[in-house]
């Protein structure tokens, strides 16, 4: 028998019970004991060695298997925490915490003497959390009747609220919660998990009684869906207020101020539990205007009672201080009340205005766009005395028009005004002399079309004023290239005779004329108008003090010798220039009046245009009785 010696059976990973014999280590020629326990290797069954064998490829697949779950879920952990974890974040923070919004207070808006124009009416709204509301239809309708009969109002809007924002957190279910109810149900708010009742407002305009303010101040309404998804980053819910029109879209940052979030945590039932975070709202700026709300009735109540037997019915009425470009009155007659859209006009008063044949809604003062008729005389008057094609002196024989050809271009007075010089031709708007300055004669070089635009565009006519109302429109300026390419002809003399005029493809608005008429008055500076009261002015000299004491004395004559004798019996003095405007085949003319006064010291522009007011010639007339007002009711 050989020596056996004993190593450490772990070597080979034997269980206890293996009855395979000890290797010795100790010599080259080591062998096994001969019985190996009383039995010999040929006795030894295979089994031992399979069932070894097998167990290792277990353990090996086990690990495989562990490895792979242990990866798949440092896979899965981390697709939560960087690809899904601020979504996941979210929605455990939805349902720990709620934010409510703190609505400000709208600024209000007052004229230039603080009558209000523009403020809030208290109002109460039904506030919903999406999160703690029934998704299941038939339970969320039974809350909803159990909230409308707690409130005493109509259930029949909630669901379709519901369904109209469905990717709001919060949901307005109703905006006309009665006084007594909401009282009632805020004292018992923190008992109703996830319905809040939230003092709001609406917005109250003084419309009522001025409506034609209404195209001034505009109104605000629902944030529609394309609005919304530009605004929703500033803070503003589907559901908020949003200056629509006028100067509550215009000044929107302004009139808003800040909303205020309080975040509070709740419990699983949704019951508030503390307060974690609160920023205060900030109100938003009240607006004081140039408007003279009383200028402004008068005007509306002027218009009124001239307009009541005319067969004409629209009209637009720019009043502005000269000095600072201070618009005092902006009137598009007839208008609307504004209130109608803040409260929420039905279709019913939607469609009436939309199908009156006068056009309440259209702001005529600033979108408004007509030929000028000879209110544009005084500018090309300007633009020949800054160009040195004419001198105060210069005069030419008017007999009743030019030739041209085949082709008459009359005076509207038959026989024409005899020989012409400027002051006369502004005075009696003799057509013949703004031919000659403008298209020139076979024996006269005019001003032509393209310095005749130039001087245009010098008094702001082709671009907007920069008053701070949205959408204002520019009027129009011609030009060859445009008429080839439009209208497939060349532009001819006839064309710059017509545009020297005020005729023809030339068009302005009511607030642009207004301006120009402002810059005669001031001394010759083109002011930028504006509707706040307290901004600096804004202007540009454009007019040397020779020229501009030229026409300025000359539209002084059309009051004393010229086309408006009703202004003589005014109070004060004032100087302007009448114009009649063709626009349509086989229609009447528009007719314009457009001046200023005091005439030494000039405190007020006026213009006037009544569309189609024909040969009735009703816009100096109702010039004469704005002049009257203001002059006497000046300081009160």
């Amino acid at each position: 028998m050989f020596k056996r010696k004993t190593r450490d059976r772990r070597i080979f990973s034997l269980l206890d019970d293996d009855t395979i014999g000890q290797i010795s280590d100790s010599d080259a020629d080591a062998t096994f004991d001969d019985t190996l326990s009383g039995r010999s290797i040929a006795e030894l069954s295979t089994g031992s060695y399979v069932g070894n064998f097998a167990a290792r490829r277990v353990k090996r697949f086990g690990i495989a298997v562990l490895l792979v779950t242990f990866g798949t879920f440092l896979f899965r952990i981390g697709s939560w925490q960087v690809v899904h974890g601020q979504e996941y974040r979210e929605i455990a923070d939805n349902n720990r915490t709620r934010t409510r919004t703190i609505l400000p207070n709208r600024g209000v808006i007052t004229d230039r003497n603080g009558v209000l124009l523009a403020w809030n009416t208290p109002a109460f709204h039904l506030v919903a959390n999406r999160a703690d509301l029934p998704t299941d239809p038939t339970l969320r309708a039974t809350r909803f009747v159990e909230l409308a009969k707690q409130l005493s109002i109509s259930a029949d809007d909630f669901e379709i609220r519901y369904q109209s924002a469905p990717s709001d957190q919060t949901v307005l279910l109703s905006d006309a919660v009665p006084y007594n109810a909401a009282i009632a149900f805020l004292a018992h708010q923190d008992d109703t998990i996830g319905i809040s009742v939230e003092l709001a407002s609406t917005r109250t305009y003084l419309t009522d009684a001025i409506p034609t303010l209404s195209h001034v101040l505009g109104f605000t309404g629902t944030i529609d869906d394309a609005t919304y998804d530009s605004v929703k980053s500033l803070g503003y819910r589907r559901f908020d207020s949003i200056g629509k029109q006028g100067l509550e879209k215009a000044h929107e940052d302004d009139l808003r101020g800040t909303p205020g979030v309080e975040v509070t945590e709740v419990n699983a039932q949704g019951k508030t539990l503390r307060t974690l975070e609160k920023t205060d709202s900030v109100d938003g700026e009240n607006l004081t205007l140039s408007i003279d709300a009383r200028l402004t009735a008068a005007i509306e109540y002027i218009l009124t009672e001239r307009l009541a037997t005319a067969p004409v019915k629209k009209a637009a009425v720019v009043v502005s201080n000269p000095k600072n470009g201070e618009v005092l009155s902006l009137v598009s007659y007839p208008s609307y009340d504004a209130n109608l859209f803040a409260r929420g006009i039905t279709q019913n008063e939607y469609s009436a205005l939309l199908n009156d044949p006068n056009a309440p809604l259209f702001p005529r003062a600033t979108q408004g766009e007509y030929p000028s008729g000879s209110t544009m005389k005084p500018v090309y008057a300007a633009a020949a005395l800054m160009e040195h094609i004419i001198t105060p002196q210069t005069t030419f024989l008017s007999t009743g028009g030019l030739w041209l050809g085949s082709r008459f271009f009359p005076d509207w007075r038959k026989g024409g005004h005899g020989l012409t010089n400027v002051y006369h031709a502004i005075a009696d708007s003799v057509n013949t002399f703004f031919y000659t300055i403008g298209g020139g004669t076979d024996a006269f070089e005019g001003l032509g079309l393209e310095r005749l635009m130039q001087y245009a565009t010098l008094f702001g006519f082709g671009s907007t004023t920069g008053i701070d109302l949205p959408n204002e429109a520019d009027g129009f300026l011609p030009s060859k290239n445009w008429k080839e390419a439009t209208k497939g002809e060349p532009w001819y003399i006839g064309d710059t005779y017509n545009v020297s005029i005020g005729q023809g493809d030339f068009l302005v608005t009511p607030l642009q004329m207004n301006r120009s008429t402002a810059t005669f008055a001031n001394g010759g500076t083109l002011m930028t108008p504006h509707l706040l009261k307290d901004v600096t002015p804004e202007g540009v000299k454009i007019v040397p003090d020779d020229v501009n004491n030229v026409i300025k004395d000359a539209m002084r004559e059309t009051v004393l010798h010229g086309s408006s004798p009703l202004l003589q019996n005014l109070p004060e003095a004032v100087a302007g220039k009448t114009g009649t405007a063709q626009w349509a085949t086989g229609r009447d003319e528009h007719t314009w009046f457009t001046g200023f006064g005091p005439f030494d010291d000039p405190t007020i522009a006026v213009t006037v245009i009544i569309e189609e007011g024909g040969g009735g010639y009703y816009s100096t007339p109702i010039a004469n009785d704005i002049f009257t007002w203001y002059f006497n009711n000046r300081g009160r």
